[in-house]
């Protein structure tokens, strides 16, 4: 009997040790997906592959609410009128992100 105690205690403790790696394993494994350790993030380089700007067709523009002050950047189609959202922005460091990851000089603002 005592030995089956002892046997419990063991699989009880590995049951943590493995439990604790695995953890370690998605944290790091987070860190490296959101810091590749180059001056663009993950996050920055799937946004521009997923919404991409097309300079000829569409303008960049800062959308704000007037009741709210909500502000969202994104593209304006310059023949239908489109908006397609890209990110919202709360403070000036996201602007300045949201022009760096587009190359965007000068950004129009609607109401």
């Amino acid at each position: 009997m005592k030995f089956m105690g002892t046997f419990h205690l063991f699989l009880w403790w590995l049951c943590i040790i493995g439990g604790v790696i695995l953890v370690a394993i998605l944290v790091l494994r987070k860190i490296k997906i959101c810091h590749d350790f180059r001056k663009n993030s993950y996050y920055e380089r799937q946004l521009r592959k997923t919404i991409p700007f097309d300079r000829e067709n569409q303008k960049a523009v800062i959308r704000a609410s007037i009741c709210t002050g909500e502000k969202v950047a994104g593209f304006k189609n310059i023949h239908d009128g489109h908006f397609t959202e890209v990110m919202v922005i709360k403070t000036p460091e996201d602007l300045e992100r949201f022009k760096r990851i587009y190359g965007i000089t000068e950004i129009s603002k609607e109401y």
